[in-house]
């Protein structure tokens, strides 16, 4: 069964499909294609607090767009959400009803909290059997997520209006980081976390650029020394140093700021890296909602 995810970021928009399929008991999921489109919400946002109508009108094409797309593929379950940009944009509710009338898709604004809850259905498997704890870090451009996980099971979670777009706008509120510090203290145990997992498209370039296997994990002197070199490099140059694409080579040194931060103040010494997000947690709850439905007309049918 084919499904797709559409995930409004306050970087970029984003339309993943996946096929999905259960073998043996075991979920099989097959990435059929991934678009990334920069529009950048949070610029607006972070800065003025609304969006303003030229990139209401790039994120609108983007829409229509990754509709046609979902169209053409005969995709019926598809999901689309999104984050901090619009849901704190004042104009934001408005273009979310321009969107469904003029895009025909129905976009939600989903919380800090819900956007972790998402992105936790990719969890669930076997990365958290062998371990007692872990801190997951999800770094967008609009806000942060943590999430304490002990023994595959969530524990504590919180979202934080720290963001690598926002950080670039100078949008942090204040204490904000106060409130980190806070969450971790409240985290801490005697079997504190040994290890953080993080997700977002940095830290998936910075694992890419450590030259590390899949599974492996970044340590956090590594991801200082990247993060090092990356932010004394010249950001023309850092492109072509790096292999950066031009909205990516900007964020991702706020976001190695805000990683290093948080792994410096929980004493989390590596991290690992899946490369999953959002899109992948929704489509995980779609094919969820998916085989809840077939059984559902099971039992209708029977009756």
């Amino acid at each position: 069964m084919r499904f797709g995810a559409i995930d409004i970021g306050s970087n970029a928009a984003r339309l993943l499909v996946k096929d999905i399929r259960q073998k043996d008991g075991a979920i099989i999921e097959q990435k059929i294609s991934f678009i990334r489109v920069p529009i950048r919400l949070g610029e607006d946002v972070f800065e003025t607090g609304i969006i303003s109508e030229a990139k209401e009108e790039s994120l609108l094409k983007t829409l229509k767009g990754f509709r046609y797309l979902l169209e053409a593929q005969g995709i019926e379950w598809f999901r689309a959400c999104a984050t901090s940009s619009i849901r704190e944009a004042e104009n934001g509710k408005s273009i979310v009803q321009r969107i469904e009338q003029n895009a025909g898709i129905r976009l939600e604004c989903i919380s800090g909290q819900e956007e972790a809850d998402i992105i936790f259905q990719n969890f669930r498997g076997s990365l958290f059997k062998k371990m007692e704890d872990a801190l997951y870090i999800d770094v967008g451009g609009g806000s942060t997520e943590l999430t304490l996980i002990r023994e595959g099971k969530k524990v504590r979670s919180k979202s934080f209006q720290i963001g690598t777009v926002r950080a670039m706008k100078g949008g942090i509120p204040d204490g904000e980081w106060d409130a980190v510090q806070s969450f971790v203290e409240h985290i801490r145990t005697p079997k504190s976390p040994t290890i953080a997992v993080g997700t977002g498209g940095n830290i998936n370039r910075y694992h890419r650029l450590s030259r590390l296997d899949r599974n492996d994990p970044i340590s956090l002197d590594a991801l200082r020394d990247w993060h090092q070199l990356i932010e004394a490099c010249p950001l023309p140059s850092r492109m072509r140093t790096f292999g950066l694409k031009p909205d990516r080579a900007d964020v991702i040194v706020p976001a190695g700021e805000i990683y290093i931060r948080v792994m410096e103040m929980t004493g989390c010494a590596e991290m690992m890296v899946p490369k999953v997000g959002l899109s992948d947690g929704m489509i995980l709850g779609l094919w969820e909602a998916y085989l809840a439905d077939k059984e559902a007309r099971k039992v209708s049918v029977a009756e």
